[in-house]
Order: C-alpha cells, then structure tokens, then sequence
C-alpha cells in the first residue's frame, strides 16, 4: 500500500492559503468570456513550451506558437516539433477529461502518455508500461542519477497511486495530493520515455478536477522550467539512486514545499494577468459582469459558440442535477438573465438577453 511521508510545514501552510486566496479572488474578477479563452490558450501555449523545453526542447516560445498554430516547420527541428505537437495534444485531452468530471485512471493516464508521444495525433490507444528496466543517467557525466523499480512491479505500483488519488481526493488538500501524484508517478518511471510531460498532465488534472482549475489559465510548467534545479533537487529525495534502497519510503517534504510554492507563485501571476486583462479589455463591461453572480459569469461562456441553450448544458456546465438545473433557468429567466426561445416542456431552449450580448461579442 502507498503511504506518502511528509511534514506540514509553515511553508506549505503558507502555500496552501495562497493558493486559496487566489483560488476564491478569480472568481469574482470582471473577465469576459472573450478574455477567458484568450489567456487560456496563452497558458495552453505556455505550458507545451516550458513542459517540452524541461526535456530538452529547444524551440522558442515564438516557434511553438507557429508550430501548433500554423504548422509550421523549421529545418532539422522534426522531433522537437512533433514534442510539441504531441503535448498539446496530451495537454487538450486532459483539459476535455476534466471538464467531463472524468477520474484518474491508468487507463487516463496510459492515453496521456500516448498523446504525448504521438507527435500531435487527437487520438492514440493506452500505452502499455514498460518491459524492461530503465535507467536514468547524467547527460554529461554519464553516472546513474535514479533507478526506478523493476518492469515487474510497475503495475502494482501504479494501480497503488491511482488507488490513493482516488481515495484520498477529500482528505487531503489538493494541491498536497497533486503534489505526490507528480512525485510518485516520476518515482515509479513506468515508461521508458515521456515519463516527465506526463507527470506534469497528470498534475494539473489531479488539480482541476479537484476544483482547482483556475479556468485554466494557469502554467505550472513555467513554474518548473524558471526553477529547473530546485525542481531536480527537489524529486531526488532520498537515501539512494536506488528505488529499493531510500528512494521508495523517503520522506518528500522538500518536493511538498517545492510544489506548493510553485503552484502559488503560478496562481498568482494568473492573478495579475487576468486584472491587468480586465483593466485592459473589459473596463466598459466591468459593471455588467459584476452584476452577474459566479454561475451566470460561467454560463456566459456557453454562448460563444452558441445562441441558444438548454437546461441539461447549464447542468453539465455548472454540475449540478437536471432538477437544480431547470430551476437556475427559470431563476435566470425571472431575473433577465435569459429569455426562453422555445416554450416546448422537453426541449425548451434559452437565449442570453441582448443587455448582455456585449460581455461575449467583444
């Protein structure tokens, strides 16, 4: 059985009502849909580089915009493009995951891992663990930084942590359970490569499924890669290079205290993008969103691709009972929210009322 040791310390205390500060202040922040789905892709963006550059990647932040934007190509740079291509992938497929409210499963996270690996393919069949033994050695000096566990144990190993998220998501903090997810599964190394862009996906999906999404404008990555060293440091815990020998029962502390941090500080800098966005973009509409509660701020983003709504969308969107649902629309419509377009008892149909159209038009 998994039995992750730590220590709460003042740092991760600290860490942790940062992260809720933020957590709780976004959500009352004047941002329009459009600004929403701008920053997100920017974090999207964001994340693929500095999650590829920590590999090695080199290609700029400016290069990976056009390799996933226009599919451009630069010579001699295939495998770094199809890196690229290939986590963007990986990294969409875990935000449709949590939007669905999906669980962590290995057989979620063996898809992650073959989007990561398949050079930008929307779909790819669950990669099996490895069958053999991995070795991690120091590029330069070629010595043995880690041993991982034997291929022969990997599967229990796995089938332990995905037992322990799923069991552990409402006793522990989320971040906390993020946090080791991303240590254990770097410990067990349960592939030969793509191990790292892994662990960073399923990081984020431990967060976002458990209410920490941030609307998905947040980069951990960036985190990472700025702390490269402190991020190495912080994994090789332990008594030995050894999986059997100290690195299986080490006290991970230091990762904590690392992570937390790290998911903090790259709250915070969500923060303050999105106040300089709404200062920026929004400061006609500002007064408008405010009037809206938090659920209505939500909905507003299931009319930009739409003009009209039903019900079962709000109660998908919002996760709540097709019961609570139906009430919230005719709670809306009585408040001017919305105005009904099709009266039909089993398929009756919403629109967002015009004093409103400009939150999402511009």
């Amino acid at each position: 059985m998994f039995k992750p040791k730590y220590t709460i310390t003042p740092v991760i205390a600290n860490g942790l009502m940062r992260i809720e500060a933020v957590r709780q202040s976004l959500a009352d922040l004047p941002i329009t849909p459009k600004v929403i789905k701008t920053l997100r892709e920017t974090a999207r963006l964001y994340s693929t580089h500095y999650s590829t550059m920590i590999e090695g990647n080199e290609l700029s932040q400016k290069q990976v915009d056009r390799v996933i934007k226009e599919s451009a190509h630069f010579a001699g740079r295939e495998r770094e493009e199809k890196e690229v291509l290939g986590y963007y992938a990986a990294l969409e497929k875990m935000e449709s995951i949590s939007r669905k409210k999906g669980e962590v499963t290995e057989n979620t996270i063996k898809t992650l891992h073959a989007l990561v690996m398949g050079s930008g393919k929307k779909r790819a069949r669950p990669t099996p663990y490895r069958d053999g033994q991995n070795v991690i050695r120091d590029s330069r000096s070629g010595g043995i930084v880690y041993l991982p566990p034997e291929a022969k144990d990997v599967p229990t190993l796995m089938k332990a942590l995905v037992h322990w998220i799923r069991q552990n998501k409402k006793q522990i903090p989320v971040p906390i359970t993020a946090s080791i997810a991303h240590y254990q599964f770097a410990t067990i190394h349960p592939y030969y490569d793509g191990n790292g862009r892994t662990a960073r996906l399923l990081t984020t999906l431990v967060l976002r499924l458990g209410g920490y999404d941030l609307k998905g404008l947040y980069s951990l990555e960036e985190y990472y890669a700025k702390n490269l060293k402190g991020y190495y440091d912080a994994l090789n815990t332990g008594k030995s290079h050894n999986y059997y020998k100290g690195r299986a029962d080490a006290d991970i502390t230091k990762w904590v205290e690392y992570f937390i941090e790290g998911a903090a500080v790259a709250f915070e800098k969500v923060k303050t993008r999105a106040l300089e966005a709404a200062r920026e973009g929004a400061k006609d509409k500002s007064q408008t969103l405010r009037a809206l509660d938090a659920r209505q701020r939500e909905a507003l983003t299931l009319f930009q691709d739409r003009d009209e709504i039903k019900a079962p969308d709000i109660g998908k969107l919002l996760k709540v009972q097709p019961r609570t649902a139906t009430a919230i629309c005719r709670k809306w419509v009585k408040a001017g929210f919305v105005t009904i377009t099709d009266h039909s008892r089993k398929a009756r149909k919403y629109r967002l009322a015009g004093k409103y159209r400009h939150l999402i038009d511009g």
